[in-house]
């Protein structure tokens, strides 16, 4: 699968994260491990699920040393059983070690936002009805977390405030409860706004639909109905803008939703209610490591007995 991320995105955020853990150098690996060491690893899979993030993996670990190699095993968008080896790193043991946890927290975030979106998206499959994230992302991850999304099979909604109008209640409060002004706002909103540039409204009541149709909103939002009136509203729409259902949607509601002839589904969950998948990296440090100079070097068998019995996936 196509990543769809620029290596400015994905750089952007492996920089902050390394500065964040390892700010001064990792003082334990400095103590412990040989400079000389090499070690080699296993992404595996501890639970069954759909893979994002195997590229960002292997660029956390090349961005702190260009030397670790990573083979990428499974492909994003993939699906995956317990026991499966996503991937396989080798290089300086400094270097894995370092980038570890960091590679790791991204690329089990990342698939967990895709098999939970994987999870909705099958729950509404023959509808035609597409599921979509929010706005509801972790700071500083958006263009990532949408990836995962991707991977999962669902669609992204807008990617910011910048890239379409989109009138919620807190806008709409302003006008009171005159079905003219709310017509006349959006006319007079389209009349400022480029040709190109889509506008969706929300709407949490039936009354609303009418005028938002008369104002030509491009997309309706229909938040927090029930089922009966979403397809009421779907009914007054008519075809004449698209229809978005979005509040009170789970796993266990999304089918019924779908089935009431909207077009999307609007699920903040996928990126902020997502856990982040097990995923472990194995290390095989053993007790003597090749440092490629011809000679073995030991390493501290409390260390190696620590990591072999924690597992990347436990471990801090």
């Amino acid at each position: 699968m196509d990543t769809q991320l620029s290596a400015r995105e994905i750089d952007a955020v492996i920089t902050l994260a390394l500065a964040e853990d390892i700010p001064f150098g990792d003082l334990t690996s400095l103590a412990f491990v040989p400079p000389e060491a090499t070690a080699q690893a296993q992404l595996v899979a501890r639970e069954p699920g759909i893979l994002a993030g195997g590229e960002i993996f292997a660029r956390t670990f090349a961005a702190l040393d260009p030397a670790v190699g990573v083979s990428l095993e499974t492909d994003d968008g993939a699906r995956f059983a317990p026991g499966d080896v996503l991937a396989r790193v080798q290089g300086p043991a400094r270097a894995i070690l370092g980038a570890e946890r960091v590679a790791l927290n991204l690329v089990q975030r990342l698939s967990g936002v895709a098999t939970l979106t994987s999870e909705h998206v099958a729950a509404v499959a023959g509808t035609g009805v597409r599921v979509t994230d929010t706005r509801k992302t972790t700071p500083g991850l958006r263009a990532l977390e949408r990836y995962a999304v991707r991977c999962g099979g669902g669609h992204n909604h807008r990617f910011s405030l910048s890239d379409a109008v989109m009138a919620k209640d807190n806008h709409l409060a302003a006008l009171g409860d005159s079905p003219e002004a709310l017509t006349q706002a959006i006319l007079s909103a389209r009349e400022r706004l480029p040709h190109t540039t889509h506008i969706e409204v929300e709407v949490d009541r039936i009354e609303q639909i009418a005028p938002v149709l008369a104002g030509g909103a491009d997309t309706i939002m229909l938040d927090n109905f029930s089922l009966e009136d979403l397809r009421r509203g779907v009914e007054l729409i008519n075809g004449q803008a698209l229809v978005e259902a979005s509040g009170g949607v789970s796993l266990e509601t999304i089918g019924a939703i779908a089935g009431t002839g909207v077009d999307l589904i609007s699920v903040g969950a996928l990126t902020h209610g997502a856990r982040a998948l097990d995923l472990g990296l194995d290390m095989d440090l053993g007790l003597e490591v090749n440092t490629g100079t011809g000679i073995h070097v030991e390493i501290d068998p409390v260390l190696a007995a620590e990591l072999e019995a924690d597992g990347p996936g436990t471990s801090d």
